[in-house]
């Protein structure tokens, strides 16, 4: 495993890292989830990543039960969550001041720690003042809750603006980023925050870097009847995979994988690593729903020295789709 800073932070998180969106459902069983997460972690894995809307808080609440009869170390990983859908009620959504310190408090309660290492805005929220949402998180890693604080899927000007004001008032600015990030995913990690690297110093946790399974090469024959798409609360996602854009995608994956078959790699590992050698990907979250399934995407580091000039060329050929530079004067 290597490891990386968060942006500019001091902070070194595993390149790769686990994150339970997909995994840790309300039906699993805690032995299972300690097995994938002690799994992860001799991997050299020091992150996990969950949020509060994942299995309705359930997620949480597993890792956290994993995490008690674990018993590692609390200075040996950090452990994230993200906030904005907590509820159907009004004071249990969004990034009010309220909101987020209940979920804050709702968190260290279900994952049975002390603080969280990273605290996400899951969303952006329209009806939410940034300076109320900035002023909350400052409170929260002053009162030792939270250590960082950060986005997910805001834009690059919404990001700039939180900074802003945080740069403007002495409070501590957003330090990390969550975006989609993958072959078919790349104008927000690639083009919008190009800037935000360098000028404020963004690390990225980076999630579905598969595709939602697009880049596993498990759909060039047609849908599997175990496939995550058939389960109940996935019609989005099947639609997503029907879609002229899916199909497509589709295609692609059958001619990326012929690419990876040559360098000696599962398509899948090939994607995970395509993700992992950008140096602007802080880490790659996984978020395999089987023992096996991980066992396999932690070897996918051992992919990347693969991924030469030409290799990537030959992929660029394929998908078509990455951002143009900006124009130099």
């Amino acid at each position: 495993m290597e490891y990386r800073r968060l942006g500019h932070s001091g902070l070194k998180l595993s390149t790769l890292s686990f994150g339970s969106w997909v995994t840790f459902k309300a039906q699993v069983d805690v032995s299972l989830a300690e097995k994938m997460m002690k799994t992860a972690y001799d991997a050299g894995v020091n992150f996990f990543d969950n949020a509060e809307v994942y299995a309705d808080g359930a997620s949480e609440q597993i890792m956290g039960s994993a995490l008690k009869k674990l018993a590692w170390s609390r200075d040996s990983y950090a452990v994230s969550s993200k906030a904005f859908w907590g509820g159907q009620l009004p004071t249990q959504r969004g990034l009010s001041r309220k909101h987020l310190t209940d979920a804050c408090h709702a968190a260290l309660n279900r994952l049975q720690v002390d603080y969280l290492d990273l605290f996400f805005c899951h969303r952006p929220d329209e009806s939410t003042p940034i300076e109320e949402t900035v002023r909350a998180m400052n409170d929260l890693i002053t009162q030792g809750k939270i250590l960082y604080w950060g986005t997910s899927e805001w834009t690059a000007q919404q990001i700039m603006e939180a900074y802003g004001l945080a740069r403007q008032y002495g409070l501590v600015p957003p330090t990390m980023e969550q975006p989609e990030y993958n072959m078919f995913r790349r104008d927000k990690v690639e083009s919008d925050f190009r800037r935000l690297y360098t000028e404020i110093g963004l690390g990225t946790t980076i999630w579905s870097p598969l595709a939602s399974g697009l880049l596993t090469g498990k759909y060039s024959n047609g849908v599997p009847a175990d496939a995550r798409v058939n389960l109940p609360g996935y019609g989005w996602l099947k639609r997503k995979f029907e879609s002229p854009e899916g199909q497509e995608s589709i295609k692609k994956a059958v001619e990326l994988q012929k690419i990876a078959a040559d360098i000696g790699h599962s398509l899948t590992n090939m994607s995970i690593a395509w993700c992992a050698a950008n140096p602007n990907v802080s880490t790659v979250i996984l978020g395999a729903s089987k023992l096996s399934q991980l066992e396999e995407n932690l070897q996918a580091l051992d992919a990347v020295p693969a991924l030469t000039a030409e290799i990537m060329e030959k992929i660029e050929t394929i998908l078509q789709n990455k951002p143009t530079p900006p124009p130099q004067f």
